[in-house]
C-alpha cells in the first residue's frame, strides 16, 4: 500500500529561495512494518508568490506547482531567519541561525561543512541523501551520498557543473531542465532502491538575471500588465527604502535584466 504527502511551502517572506516538500511513504498492510519516508526536496530561487497561480492568478498560470498546492499544504505566513541566498540555506541545512552556523553574508563566508546538518543526520538514521543543482555556499557539500553542484550561482544555459570527483562539466541546454533530467536520473538509476533516500533539487530559476528556456522567450509578449501604484515611487521620508539596489528604473539593465524601455517613460 502506498501513501502520498505533499507539503508546499513557497511564501517565504523576504527568503531568498523559495521550496516545495515532496514525502512519500509505503507500508506493507500484511506485516505493519512501515517503511520510512522518502523525501524529495525541491527549491526555487528568488521565487515571488506573485509569480504562482496558486497565490496570485494576476501575471502567470502555473499548473504543477497548483496541483502541489492543492492536493498538499499551502503556507501563506512563512518566514526565514535571512533572507540572502546562501546564508538561508546554511540556515535550512542546519536548523540554525546565521550567527550559530557561521555563514552570514553571500560575499565573504564559505559554509563549515564539519558541522551537523540535516543530510548528516538523515545519513545516520540509514538514508541516502542527495543534491543536484545550486549549493552557493562556497565548500563542498558534505552529508551527501550524491552530489553535482552549480558553481556559483551557475548560468542558465550550458551550465558548469562540479562533480563529485572535483571536475567540472558543462552540460548542454537550459539549466531548469538539467537539473530535473539530473535529479530524475538519480531517482531512477543511481540510488539503492532498497534504501530510504531524501534528494535535494536545487534550482537557480528564477534568480536574476531572468532568463527563460529560449523557447518562451516570446511567451508574454502580447500580454500587458498592469502597472503597481508605487511604480515610481520617490522614497520620500523613507532613506532605508531609498538606498536599495533593485529599482527597475535606476538600477536595472536594458539587457542584463531584459528591463523593457519606452522612449518618454520617466526614469
Amino acid at each position: 500500500m502506498k501513501t502520498l504527502f505533499q507539503s508546499f511551502s513557497p511564501y517565504l517572506t523576504g527568503v531568498a529561495a523559495t521550496t516545495v516538500v515532496f514525502s512519500f511513504s509505503s507500508c506493507k498492510k500484511e506485516n505493519k512494518v512501515p517503511t520510512r519516508y522518502n523525501i524529495v526536496y525541491i527549491m526555487t530561487d528568488d521565487h515571488t508568490g506573485q509569480m504562482m497561480s496558486c497565490y496570485d492568478t494576476r501575471y502567470i498560470e502555473t499548473p504543477n506547482l497548483d496541483r502541489i498546492a492543492r492536493d498538499g499544504v499551502r503556507f501563506t505566513n512563512s518566514f526565514v531567519a535571512n533572507s540572502l541566498s546562501g546564508p538561508s540555506r546554511a540556515c535550512m541545512l542546519t536548523g540554525k541561525h546565521s550567527h550559530a552556523n557561521g555563514f552570514t553574508d553571500n560575499t565573504t563566508c564559505v559554509f563549515d561543512g564539519s558541522q551537523q546538518t540535516l543530510p548528516k543526520l538523515l545519513q545516520t538514521a540509514g538514508y541516502q541523501t542527495a543534491i543536484v543543482g545550486k549549493w552557493h555556499l562556497e565548500s563542498m557539500p558534505t552529508g551527501f551520498d550524491y552530489w553535482e553542484i552549480l558553481p556559483g550561482q551557475g548560468d542558465y544555459y550550458n551550465p558548469d557543473f562540479i562533480m563529485m570527483n572535483n571536475d567540472t562539466v558543462r552540460e548542454k541546454g537550459y539549466l531548469t531542465n538539467i537539473i530535473t533530467d539530473k535529479s530524475i536520473d538519480w531517482l531512477e538509476k543511481g540510488r539503492d532502491k532498497e534504501q530510504p533516500f531524501c534528494l535535494f533539487i536545487h534550482h537557480k530559476a528564477i534568480h536574476r538575471d531572468w532568463l527563460p528556456e529560449l523557447k518562451y522567450l516570446t511567451l508574454y509578449e502580447d500580454k500587458e500588465f498592469s502597472m503597481p501604484d508605487n511604480f515610481y515611487d520617490d522614497y520620500e521620508g523613507r532613506p532605508a527604502a531609498a538606498a536599495q539596489t533593485m529599482s527597475i528604473a535606476k538600477d536595472m539593465d536594458i539587457i542584463y535584466d531584459t528591463k523593457m524601455y519606452r522612449k518618454g517613460m520617466k526614469s
